[in-house]
């Protein structure tokens, strides 16, 4: 590998990867608060959080879940027959070029009032917008330019659909809400009506990727809620880019019980009905007792890394220390994007990827001859 430094001059190219980013909830926006460090910046200030981090991503796009009908989102999706906003909100917040002001009152929620109270102002603002334009897809547009976000941001689809699962005991769950507060065990998620359309932009940001990502997330309202979509699961078999799963670092009570790594990767693949994975990056790293003590009052617990079940799939299992603990535990985003950027980077150069979090983020510091 011949290595450079991002301000070097000479004939050394510096990479530049088109990335989608698949999932919902606070999982994806965690990851996009990554990923976006390497996205030039929109006003054209210095690009990235970090004053070295290198503009590696030419154009970073969100897939977004849109089936949540709880909170204010189920509120307003409820009151005026639209998808709702909350995931995209959140997305939105994670990637616009300022966190501070603007992205802390899309993220106010009203606390008095009783029509507003638990509302988001930032759900509210899409909902303006969407009677304004009469279209979602472009409220979400215009919303996504007042926050000068680094990256497109597209609902998984237009559908107005509802989640419905199968439950271990043999009954039918409707509703994300219901399908999380439920104690049994889920056997199978479809959507109803069953045939939705993804929209021709997320076709073909999958099909541009050099990269694409699924997870962190809720293993079945945040990710397999997305391949449930037509034509999603078909694209990401067919994509041409490098294809990685991000595991999440805890088991949910009601989602993904005892369930393992590799488990968590076997329910995505009965869904999808296809492989659709090049990659799998799992966190080895140890996870205090406090936190431990602390989700298994949830009844939560770590995952389980069983890389040598992963990799019997066909999946390159990549492992490492991508936990940020805190008053949660959450994946530390710096890390987790700069070893996806590392693992494309080798991808792109045929060759297997160096072990993570040392030489890739070296790496990532640097520009490749490719």
């Amino acid at each position: 590998m011949e290595l450079a430094t991002p301000h070097s001059s000479g004939s050394v190219a510096r990479p530049s990867f088109r990335v989608v980013a698949m999932g919902g909830g606070t999982g994806l926006s965690t990851l996009l608060r990554g990923l976006k460090q390497y996205v030039p910046s929109v006003s054209g200030a210095n690009p990235g959080t970090s004053d070295d981090a290198p503009c590696l991503i030419s154009d970073l796009a969100a897939i977004v879940t849109v089936t949540d009908d709880g909170g204010s989102s189920g509120r307003l999706r409820k009151d005026f027959n639209m998808l709702p906003p909350g995931d995209l909100r959140n997305c939105m917040v994670a990637l616009s070029e300022d966190e501070h002001l603007i992205s802390q009152l899309f993220r106010h929620r009203f606390r008095t009032g009783k029509e507003l109270e638990g509302h988001s102002f930032g759900n509210l603002f899409v909902v303006a917008l969407a009677e304004m334009t009469g279209d979602f897809g472009q409220a979400i547009k215009l919303a996504a330019e007042v926050l000068a976000t680094r990256g497109h941001i597209y609902p998984a689809t237009f559908s107005d659909v509802t989640l419905t699962a199968r439950m271990a005991d043999g009954s039918i769950v409707r509703g994300e809400t219901n399908i999380t507060k439920s104690h049994d065990s889920i056997v199978e998620l479809t959507l109803d009506p069953e045939v939705a359309e993804p929209l021709p932009e997320t076709l073909e940001a999958i099909a541009q990727a050099d990269l694409i990502t699924i997870g962190p997330g809720s293993l079945y309202t945040s990710l397999i809620t997305n391949l449930l979509v037509q034509g999603i699961p078909e694209a990401l078999a067919k994509a041409r880019g490098t294809r990685i799963y991000v595991t999440n670092l805890m088991t949910q009570a009601n989602e993904s019980l005892h369930l393992t790594a590799a488990e968590h990767i076997e329910r995505i693949y009965e869904h999808a009905r296809q492989p659709i994975f090049d990659y799998a990056l799992v966190n080895t790293a140890p996870v205090s007792d406090a936190v431990r003590e602390r989700y298994a009052s949830e009844g939560a617990e770590v995952i389980a890394a069983d890389v040598e079940r992963i990799e019997a799939m066909g999946i390159r299992c990549i492992t490492g220390d991508f936990a940020a603990e805190g008053d949660v535990l959450r994946h530390a985003s710096d890390r987790v994007a700069a070893t996806l950027l590392g693992i494309v980077m080798e991808a792109k150069r045929g060759a297997p990827p160096v072990p993570p979090l040392t030489p890739v983020h070296r790496a990532l510091r640097t520009t490749v001859n490719m």
